[in-house]
């Protein structure tokens, strides 16, 4: 169902041998650093494969130079990354579910959307972890078409010194986000809208990790605000109520959404620090250990706003356990 990898790196390698270069634009992208400090990132370019360097008159397949990663030909390329590709295919298998995504006459036809995903993701994922050698990237491309949303992922090789794809282990169109987060593996290292929710963010909650849910979730609140409910500027000032609703919350309320995440929501009445106002925390449950990670949390003046989160089952707060992150 998926797009092989050799199919796709064929047609680039066609595409070098006559010449041509694949367009690409050039955006930055940012990264932890070695230190692996969270907050410390660097600028980096993510753009497609580059054309063959020629060595001694003989055309060669540069990876990545700088790791030695050159080929004579596709059989030694493709021998080279086998064990990443087959274990990518077999992921993608696993979880490719017919009956809630597209055909694959219909992954085919949007198959033009593998440039723009490489060229401008809207996350970068990092798993080092599965082959500590080959450091995998999952490139992610949520594409908002009102008639027909869907997700691009495209797993690739980061050439280490200049920090573009240049080999891609496998793409693919879902429209299932469920096969879309099984690539989201496994610590993101770049989300287009973290700096647009920064406004929200609390130490310990998902939202600081790039939390696709927490983000979404976020979003969707967002747009139902009034003009005269708390300003987005505000949220901050209300941080320490956080706590003391998990705590101390006046409702708790249980409910599984239409994607099938179970979410927990703690509402607390905080009148007496501010006239007619609430704290909203929303968790997300993990359906084995029903332990709750923090997903975000937000104040609000809207009596109406707050019932919208007054759905599912009302809970009484000793039936529900508690962890601080995600």
């Amino acid at each position: 169902m998926s797009k092989v990898a050799s199919k796709l790196n064929n047609k680039l390698n066609k595409k070098i041998g006559s010449g041509a270069r694949a367009k690409s634009k050039q955006i930055k992208i940012k990264v932890k650093s070695e230190a692996g400090k969270k907050k410390s990132q660097k600028k980096v370019k993510a753009k497609a494969n580059k054309a063959a360097k020629t060595i001694q008159d003989k055309e060669l397949i540069v990876i990545d130079e700088s790791q030695g990663l050159i080929f004579e030909n596709d059989k030694t390329l493709f021998g080279y990354f086998s064990e990443q590709i087959k274990a990518m295919e077999e992921r993608y298998a696993k979880h490719y579910a017919p009956s809630r995504d597209f055909n694959e006459e219909e992954i085919d036809a949007k198959e033009d959307w593998l440039e723009a995903t490489l060229d401008d993701p809207d996350e970068i994922w990092i798993d080092i972890e599965t082959f500590p050698e080959i450091p995998l990237y999952a490139l992610i491309k949520t594409i908002d078409d009102p008639a027909d949303p869907f997700i691009y992922v495209a797993v690739v090789y980061l050439n280490t010194e200049e920090k573009y794809p240049s080999f891609v282990f496998i793409h693919f169109a879902t429209k299932d986000t469920q096969l879309a987060e099984v690539f989201r593996q496994k610590e993101i290292i770049y989300h287009r809208k973290l700096e647009a929710i920064q406004f929200a963010a609390i130490e310990g909650d998902s939202l600081l990790e790039g939390d696709h849910l927490a983000i979404g979730l976020l979003e969707s609140m967002m747009k139902l605000r009034n003009e005269k409910d708390v300003p987005a500027d505000k949220f901050q000032e209300f941080a320490e109520q956080r706590e003391e609703t998990i705590n101390n919350p006046d409702e708790i309320w249980r409910k599984v959404d239409s994607e099938g995440h179970t979410l927990v929501t703690f509402i607390r009445d905080i009148g007496e620090f501010k006239a007619d106002h609430f704290y909203i925390v929303v968790t997300e449950e993990d359906p084995n250990t029903e332990v709750h990670s923090l997903l975000f949390s937000f104040p609000t003046n809207d009596s109406t706003l707050a019932d919208r989160y007054r759905q599912g089952e009302n809970l009484e707060a000793e039936e529900v356990s508690q962890e601080s992150s995600h």
